[in-house]
């Protein structure tokens, strides 16, 4: 079973939450609030370059 986890800062953010999960090769996002919606498959690299561009807030 896949185990999606949820920043601890999300319930600061208004509802607008994702979550993450580790699978072979790839980092997974989805929408917190709807679980068996749509999901997003990065690799490490890609979800590291998201990271790092939202924490300088550079989403362009």
């Amino acid at each position: 079973m896949t185990q999606w986890r949820k920043s601890s800062r999300s319930n600061t953010s208004g509802g607008q939450c994702v979550e993450v999960a580790s699978f072979v090769g790839n980092v997974g996002v989805r929408d917190s609030k709807d679980p068996e919606g749509p999901r997003l498959a990065l690799s490490p690299d890609a979800w590291r370059t998201l990271v790092e561009r939202l924490k300088r807030d550079d989403t362009t």
